[in-house]
């Protein structure tokens, strides 16, 4: 899958539809299902959209925790309970649903924002509120990455 990267900001109609950024909708036209699976984060007031692949992904992760454990009631309920199938129409558009426009306060406008594999749909002024709070986070602890086995150097 192609790496889903920057933001896009789109218009919302009245019926709640929007257009998928073209950069983040085409790694989503190969596949069986033309569409993607999205769900409310419970850490933020925005959605999560993957593929089938990724979904299939999280669910066995939420299988993998001990069973009846809270964490996995937690999890199974949040994101499987609330997960849309939303599939593109034939503008490449998708409907965001009630529930979701009233989980992210999304009125007007969407922002799609990626997240390497998958994508993040926010209210434009949510997020940028979010962004930068966590810009001030990551300079407060100093966040660094682990360099990893053969991974070159990235000059700067």
């Amino acid at each position: 899958m192609a790496l889903l990267v920057g933001r896009h900001l789109c218009k919302i109609d009245k019926k709640g539809r929007v257009s998928v950024p073209k950069p983040f909708r085409m790694p989503f036209e190969s596949v069986d299902f033309r569409g993607v699976y999205a769900f409310p984060l419970f850490k933020y007031a925005a959605l999560l959209a993957c593929d089938e692949d990724q979904m299939t992904r999280l669910l066995g992760d939420i299988d993998a925790l001990d069973m009846f454990s809270d964490d996995q009631d937690d999890l199974a309920a949040v994101i499987t309970n609330n997960a849309e199938t939303l599939a593109f129409d034939t503008e490449g558009r998708i409907v965001l649903t009630p529930a979701f426009l009233a989980h992210t306060g999304i009125t007007n406008q969407a922002l799609f924002v990626g997240r390497g594999s998958r994508f993040e749909i926010w209210d434009p002024a949510t997020f940028d509120t979010h962004n930068a709070a966590a810009f001030e986070r990551a300079r407060a602890r100093g966040v660094t990455l682990p360099r990893r086995n053969g991974a070159s150097e990235v000059s700067s």
